[in-house]
């Protein structure tokens, strides 16, 4: 795995806008040297500027700011809104820029679904929150439910060093700069579990060689676990092999709890995922519809010791496809504290599903059914790497001419 487990941090639980958007624009605008900034999604709205207001007094103080999203998630950012970040000498690239066919976007696939910042080498923000206003709660009925963490400590060396090599890295020799900088990490003995504070690794996933790195670190726990699981993500359909790791722990004794969208803002994402309650819940797994808004979180507890916060869901595209970033912490208080924001949601907005008995023909169709888009679903990962084998584009924005 690409993770190297750091003791003495201090990782502070941030929940949905309210929680984290002050705190990430009050580092970016203090910041003296350098703000990394990766993001899927950043949108010329209300948040949107609250960022570019932010990024604007990092750089006119002269430290050097670097914004990097994806060209999918942020397709249509106006010269409006880029041209003073650049003339103020922001940095700004855009992931594997979206192409258009009849007006539509048509790559979807292999996405930059990273969220972090990194500040001055002192605080880091890692999490599921892009920078829009549905993740607030003035939007409405479809205002996101989220969560992302501050790191402070040992662990934030780690992160900026992860987002520097996509800075200066050429892509070509990315890979083998990001194998110097690991090998470099064990040499120092980063893996030693000595110090006070929480112990944290932070853990990526790519389409070379750490494709299953995030995945690992959630079976690895899953299979240790002894009393309880509790996982909310918003996209839930893991393969095969974690579906039968939280099926041995729910039949050897665990309470496996899992959180997951009733009001999805996708409603194929929710019909996907029903193709495995059956097989779930007859192993005594509980299942629990989350009803007050749409879900976008992507967290986990287990014995309320472990703990997992970041941008992976847990479905083909984030498992298989997608560039991703998870914190992991081993530290009770902060695990305890997640838990506990999960169960209050639990208690007060949630739906215990309950599976009605079918007929035996309508059973045998279910499964049936449900075999059939899970083999599907799993191989999809594999199907859509056939379809290209170049490296993806980073590509610098550039003031471009008005059209209008």
């Amino acid at each position: 795995m690409n993770s190297h487990w750091v003791p003495g941090n201090q990782i502070t639980l941030l929940e949905n806008g309210e929680g984290y958007y002050p705190r990430v624009f009050e580092a970016i605008a203090n910041a003296e040297k350098e703000v990394l900034l990766e993001t899927f999604i950043l949108f010329d709205d209300k948040v949107g500027r609250q960022l570019h207001e932010a990024l604007l007094k990092a750089a006119r103080r002269g430290a050097q700011v670097h914004v990097l999203v994806d060209g999918w998630g942020s397709p249509d950012l106006p010269v409006s809104f880029t041209k003073p970040l650049l003339e103020a000498g922001v940095q700004l690239r855009a992931f594997e820029p979206v192409q258009r066919v009849l007006g539509a976007r048509v790559n979807l696939l292999r996405r930059m679904h990273h969220k972090l910042v990194v500040v001055d080498g002192k605080c880091a923000f890692v999490g599921g929150i892009n920078y829009s206003i549905d993740h607030l709660a003035e939007f409405g009925e479809q205002a996101k439910q989220d969560y992302a963490v501050e790191v402070q400590g040992p662990l934030v060396g780690q992160i900026q060093a992860f987002c520097r090599a996509n800075v200066d890295a050429p892509q070509p020799a990315r890979g083998q700069w990001l194998r110097r900088w690991r090998a470099s990490l064990r040499r120092k003995g980063v893996d030693e579990v000595t110090g006070e504070g929480a112990l944290a690794a932070f853990v990526t996933r790519d389409n070379n060689e750490h494709r299953s790195d995030i995945e690992r670190h959630y079976r690895a726990a899953i299979r240790n676990a002894r009393q309880r699981i509790l996982i909310a993500n918003a996209y839930f359909f893991p393969g095969y092999r974690f579906l039968r790791d939280l099926r041995r722990a729910a039949r050897r004794g665990v309470q496996v709890d899992l959180f997951l969208q009733g009001r999805p803002d996708m409603l194929w994402v929710k019909r996907a995922s029903e193709l495995l309650y059956r097989h779930l819940m007859r192993a005594g797994i509980n299942i629990y519809e989350y009803n007050e808004r749409p879900l976008h979180g992507k967290v986990a507890v287990v014995d309320n010791l472990w703990a997992t916060v970041g941008s992976s869901n847990l479905d083909p595209t984030s498992l298989s496809l997608n560039l991703e970033a998870n914190v992991i912490v081993r530290d009770e208080a902060f695990a305890r504290h997640l838990c506990g924001r999960i169960d209050e949601l639990l208690q007060t907005c949630c739906q215990r599903v309950e599976l009605p008995t079918p007929g035996r023909l309508r059973s045998a169709w279910i499964a049936v059914r449900s075999m059939v888009v899970f083999h599907a679903l799993r191989r999809f990962p594999d199907w859509s790497r056939q379809t290209t084998t170049r490296a993806p584009r980073v590509v610098p924005m550039t003031v471009d001419p008005d059209p209008s």
